[in-house]
């Protein structure tokens, strides 16, 4: 079992940024796929990006890409999520979450708790 920690979420205006990290722990985190996901009030929760194991291919949702980045430090069992012009229908509760494949985010386990993004217009 993974154990998922997220932080840096926050308060920020339309137009701005901010990054995300999620923290693993417990099993070897470069076996898994990581992913972010997010959840808006009264929506269900979608996908926003997912990582290789190796860090060399990422797959965005359509609705956030050429604006967010998606990164990770197998070293450090650490994966990002760097997120650039920011619209107020960014926000939501992130999460990350592991799996086995990069290109099946429905597949994505082990959540974590979460951390609030706010998008100010």
């Amino acid at each position: 079992q993974v154990q998922l920690v997220e932080s840096g979420g926050g308060l920020v205006q339309a137009g701005g940024s901010l990054r995300l990290s999620c923290a693993a722990s417990g099993r070897t985190f470069s076996n898994y796929a990581m992913g972010w996901f997010r959840q808006a009030p009264g929506k269900e929760r979608e996908f926003v990006a997912t990582i290789s194991r190796s860090g060399f291919s990422t797959y965005y949702a359509d609705s956030v890409k050429g604006r967010f980045t998606i990164s990770r430090d197998n070293a450090k069992n650490t994966v990002y999520l760097q997120m650039n012009s920011l619209k107020p229908e960014d926000t939501a509760v992130y999460y990350c979450a592991c799996g086995e494949s990069f290109t099946a985010p429905g597949s994505f386990h082990s959540w974590g708790q979460g951390t609030q993004v706010t998008v100010s217009s």
